[in-house]
């Protein structure tokens, strides 16, 4: 009798897996490499828009420091010791340089380092705004998935309710009703001040955490109108029919398919909101007491600092196309499902 030796056990094929992985760092590469090649020529014309804005408002270091009554001489003194008196693309190339450093000059007010200053109130908005943004999304999702999946019941429409009615609710009345219900009337949170996370992250949670609710409330609406639109939609698209066809569950069909293609519209919705509640939290920081980045950008415009007022467009703007680069990242890579079905 012969025998035949068994074939040896094919090797584990690795290759789709591989592949999987390259599209996927492809299509991140290919994202971020659009969204610089968008972000730079755009950041040189906002930014020399900004340095514009002294030329434009007329406003000088003399008259801030000096008052309405300096003298010509007194003026061309000043305005020499600051550089201005130098040509406008001259100027704009050395604060340019020192933006592209880091340095966004001096103040007018009282000569201090802007970027010092900016980092001392920012880090209080990006804990609010992060805070509420984190609330937004989680309470948006769950509420936005819920009327989605039951759909045209009395659940779809107390959701669509509720979303409306905190839409049209700004956020000093929900930030003042917050404060004397639940911080003056129960004493459950601080009604002002800030605690700086290294001294404590219970009391920085409790000191950001009323502020961050007010905020909170344009998030939770966009977000779960969004979702459950965009949800809604997708259960009527022709992967999720094959998917039914196929005998998947409704379970596997929704968290496979339906959210996973149905998150783009409500991600990008995000793009602009959180570089928003960061603007918006000027409102809230009065009356928490707060001084942060809204706050500071408000005393700088009312006491006419423009190097003050350039650096914090300067940060919106870094702001603002940073969060849309992390969005643009995060749509790549959750919602490519919706291009090659199911």
């Amino acid at each position: 009798m012969t025998t035949t030796d068994p074939s040896p056990a094919p090797a584990p094929r690795r290759g789709g897996a591989t592949a999987g992985i390259r599209r996927t760092a492809v299509r991140a590469l290919t994202t971020l490499a659009r969204s610089i090649a968008i972000f730079v020529p755009v950041f040189v014309v906002a930014t020399f828009v900004t340095f514009a804005l002294r030329s434009l408002s007329g406003l000088s270091p003399a008259r801030v420091q000096l008052g309405e009554d300096a003298t010509p001489e007194a003026i061309a003194r000043v305005e020499a010791h600051w550089g201005l008196d130098r040509p406008f693309l001259t100027q704009y190339a050395d604060w340019f340089g020192g933006v592209l450093h880091g340095r966004l000059g001096t103040s007018w007010t009282n000569g201090a380092d802007i970027s010092t200053l900016i980092g001392l109130g920012l880090g209080v908005s990006l804990s609010v705004a992060t805070f509420a943004l984190l609330i937004g999304v989680s309470v948006g999702l769950v509420l936005g998935t819920l009327a989605a999946v039951r759909r045209t019941t009395w659940i779809d429409r107390a959701v669509t309710g509720f979303v409306t009615v905190i839409s049209v609710m700004p956020a000093f009345v929900v930030g003042i009703l917050l404060a004397g219900v639940l911080a003056v009337g129960l004493g459950l949170f601080p009604s002002a001040g800030y605690v700086p996370p290294e001294q404590g992250v219970g009391p920085w949670l409790a000191h950001i955490t009323l502020p961050a609710l007010a905020l909170s409330f344009d998030v939770i609406a966009d977000v779960a109108r969004q979702l459950r639109g965009s949800l809604v939609a997708a259960y009527s698209e022709n992967y999720v029919t094959g998917a039914v066809v196929r005998g998947l569950g409704p379970r596997r069909i929704f968290f496979r398919h339906v959210l996973r293609n149905g998150l783009g519209p409500a991600l990008a919705t995000l793009g602009l909101k959180f570089p928003a509640l960061v603007g918006a939290s000027v409102v809230t920081e009065w009356i928490f007491g707060l001084q942060g980045f809204g706050r500071f950008a408000n005393d700088s415009a009312q006491a006419g600092d423009v190097p003050a007022v350039q650096g914090v467009l300067v940060v919106s703007i870094l702001l603002v196309v940073t969060f849309n680069l992390i969005v643009n990242l995060v749509l790549a890579r959750v919602t490519p499902a919706a291009g090659r079905g199911v």
